[in-house]
């Protein structure tokens, strides 16, 4: 599964300046952190959304970070992970689900 951040997270955080990618081959839990985005605010810590092994990360972020915020769900993806459990993918929430989450304040 290929891991990121969404638009309105890539908007709360602004101008990102740094992306600090995990490890290929990096185990991670459920909710672990995996990655670090500094912006011109701040550093945000980025959690796996579900436990697994990162088989991929994306490169062309290391030279041009500001790929979050101009693409985030195309080329300013993260990395990729392959997951422990893939029984787990579903649940993940949907765009609707997310869109409720961010209205009541609770994500990213």
């Amino acid at each position: 599964m290929r891991v990121g951040i969404t638009d309105f997270a890539q908007k709360e955080i602004t101008d990102v300046v740094f992306v600090e990618l995990p490890k290929i081959g990096k185990k991670v839990e459920t909710g672990g952190e995996v990655a670090i985005i500094e912006s011109v605010k701040a550093a945000f810590s980025i959690y796996a959304p579900l436990g697994g092994e990162v088989v991929s990360v994306n490169e062309k972020i290391e030279n041009n970070p500001g790929l979050v915020n101009d693409d985030p769900y195309g080329e300013g993806w993260l990395f990729e992970l392959k997951v422990s459990d893939p029984a787990q993918l579903s649940t993940l929430p949907d765009e609707a689900a997310y869109q409720k989450l961010i209205v009541s304040g609770g994500g990213h």
